[in-house]
């Protein structure tokens, strides 16, 4: 863990707010021991905010909330490419950001953040019904529709509700280290190493049933990271051929085989950094990297920093 300072999370619900959206960074970020998190529920006003698909909000919180967040979720709502939110909801949300609060939208939440100007210039992504909605209202972003979300620093996106688990499981691993993000995971029966390059939607005329396959090769993978895993290996597991595992397994993740195993294996590194003191060395081997030379070297390469300054940094203050 980082620090034990406790994080402020507000959770901006407006009219037409979707359910699974609202109720997501609320569960994730509930306070409790092991959570370093406080959350509050507001919306444009203290009172009740008319929601979707047959539910309201009654919220304790109006704007104030968000002068007093570090983390600001916005919730799809119903009808985002209609209109903007109200001019005072977009005015503090910016003001939010400029005091540094990282904003962060959950599906049609981007429209909000759209309307804010601050995704101008950036990437960003929504739930795939309405990618192309947000880039004919806002041209100025970058809509990637092939991913689940996009970290783009202090404002962040995602596409529909489970990608928005997937989100705040990936802003849980960057407060808190690998190890609070899987247990939170565990704690939601959720998977936990689902990759924001992960594809959202990828269309067919026939479902496949390859689909099913993967997932359970890449949980098998997962529990055999310090063994060897070449691409032969796994579309041996999958029982179809290295070139089709290969194409579909990229159109899947976003990744290939070997740089989707690279990286679970680094993260699986982390972990041990995190909860164990084993050396360096001892936690290549144990994950598959071979050599504490070659661990460094992908650490480096993929986080920017070294393993003994990663394990500094989330050792510090536990």
């Amino acid at each position: 863990m980082t620090s034990s300072r406790l994080r402020r999370v507000a959770v901006l619900v407006l009219e037409g707010a979707k359910p699974l959206d609202v109720g997501i960074p609320a569960q994730v970020f509930t306070t409790r021991a092991s959570m370093p998190y406080e959350v509050r529920v507001c919306g444009a006003a203290p009172g009740l905010v008319t929601g979707g698909d047959g539910l309201s909000y009654h919220v304790a919180d109006g704007l104030g909330a968000l002068e007093w967040a570090d983390i600001v979720f916005v919730p799809g709502y119903r009808f985002p490419d209609r209109e903007d939110p109200p001019s005072v909801v977009v005015e503090a949300l910016v003001a939010a950001h400029e005091r540094g609060a990282r904003l962060a939208a959950i599906s049609t939440g981007a429209f909000a953040l759209a309307a804010t100007g601050l995704l101008d210039g950036r990437r960003a992504t929504t739930h795939w019904h309405y990618t192309r909605a947000l880039a004919a209202k806002h041209p100025r972003v970058r809509v990637d529709e092939n991913v689940l979300f996009v970290d783009e620093g202090s404002v962040l996106t995602s596409a529909g509700a489970a990608s928005g688990l997937d989100l705040c499981l990936h802003i849980l691993r960057g407060d808190l280290g690998v190890a609070a993000s899987n247990h939170a995971a565990r704690r939601l029966v959720a998977a936990p190493y689902r990759s924001g390059g992960q594809a959202q939607y990828v269309p067919r005329s026939v479902p496949e049933p390859l689909g099913e396959r993967f997932a359970a090769t890449r949980e098998w993978a997962l529990h055999r990271l310090g063994e060897p895993l070449t691409l032969a290996v796994l579309a041996r597991h999958a029982r179809v051929s290295p070139r089709t595992f290969s194409r579909r397994f990229a159109q899947d993740t976003g990744y290939t085989p070997m740089q989707w195993v690279l990286r679970a294996r680094v993260d699986m590194a982390r972990e041990l950094l995190e909860r164990s003191q084993r050396s360096v060395e001892q936690i290549a081997a144990d994950v598959g990297l071979g050599t504490g030379a070659n661990l460094r070297f992908h650490f480096r390469h993929l986080l920017g920093v070294t393993p003994g300054e990663y394990r500094r940094t989330f050792t510090r203050g536990a």
